[in-house]
């Protein structure tokens, strides 16, 4: 008979810190599924929320799998709850995303048209797909309960595009932006238009609200840039131009007027795709841009407005020029 093995426990790693708002944005780079988890209380009262977490785990058994903040208000139901139901929502269903996404709405299936199915779960009407699930395991995992659930039913609904989030954003919308692009129907006087208007309100709010931290990393994009001028180094230098205004929208600590200029920022750059595309983009590398960058960043550090705002108007003049 062989000797037992003893089995020596590998020795701890020390983790480095983790930037959470770069780990979340370099996780927001993986375009997922939206669905609704739906269950029951244990009065009975139907309840569900927004989820992306969705995943498929194991065909036999069948086996399907979503995770929940801790700090939910929706974690003691599902973690009481003995099934729930993972309904896929179709890309025209994005209201229904927001609602169940809110926490300010307390009857969550108010107006919304659904039915019961298998443990009497409720099951959201017109999704794209539906899960109907009983509780296989939960799972401690950090700040999030991991739900595993054993597939008991399912349907596919009807044959629509799913509704897709990706970096913070339905992708129905960036979809849309890339077709007007490429079909040419954005105008650089439009876009000009639209990027001061928008830049301006961000400008305003940074100069209010922007941390040190967030000027540091402005200045930070900036050096970079200033190192990619080679010509192997554009497209590296066109995602660098994009952060460089990500950061500004940032530095206003405003999410909606943020969004906008992030769909701004995609368009953007699905107008110099079409344009590189079809021979008829301006150069990538502007150098006269350079120092109305530096402008701008100095302005947001004396909290001088109108500075600001005029030294965006002049980087969104030049920079739209043939």
């Amino acid at each position: 008979m062989s000797p037992a093995t003893t089995l020596t426990a590998p020795p701890a790693v020390q983790t480095p810190a983790i930037d959470q708002k770069e780990f979340r944005r370099a996780l927001g780079s993986f375009p997922t599924g939206v669905a609704i988890i739906t269950t029951r209380d244990r009065d009975g009262t139907p309840t569900g929320l927004t989820c992306n977490s969705f995943s498929s785990v194991s065909l036999e058994p069948p086996l399907v799998l979503w995770s929940l903040r801790k700090a939910s208000k929706s974690i003691e139901i599902f973690r009481g709850a003995r099934s729930f139901v993972i309904n896929v929502l179709a890309e025209d269903q994005d209201h229904l995303s927001s609602r169940f996404a809110t926490s300010s709405i307390a009857d969550k299936f108010d107006g919304v048209a659904w039915k019961t199915g298998y443990d009497d779960m409720p099951l959201v009407d017109d999704c794209v797909a539906r899960f109907e699930c009983s509780v296989f395991q939960q799972h401690d995992a950090g700040d999030h309960i991991v739900f595993i659930g054993q597939v008991q039913a399912f349907e596919v609904v009807r044959e629509e595009d799913p509704l897709v989030f990706y970096k913070g954003a339905y992708m129905m919308l960036t979809q849309s932006m890339r077709e007007l692009a490429n079909k040419g129907r954005v105008s650089h006087r439009a876009l000009a238009e639209s990027r001061t208007m928008i830049y301006g309100a961000l400008l305003r709010l940074a100069c209010e609200n922007a941390q040190p931290a967030d000027l540091d990393a402005i200045e930070d994009i900036l050096r970079r840039m200033d190192a990619q001028v080679a010509a192997g180094d554009m497209a590296g230098r066109m995602k660098s131009a994009i952060r460089f205004f990500e950061l500004i929208s940032a530095a206003a600590h405003n999410e909606v007027i943020a969004l906008v200029a992030q769909s701004l920022n995609t368009l953007l750059l699905h107008t110099v795709k079409a344009e590189a595309a079809t021979g008829t983009a301006p150069d990538t590398y502007v150098p006269a841009l350079n120092p109305i960058r530096r402008e701008i960043l100095a302005a947001l550090r004396q909290r001088d407005e109108p500075a600001a705002l005029a030294a965006m108007a002049q980087y969104v003049a030049r920079a739209t020029q043939h």
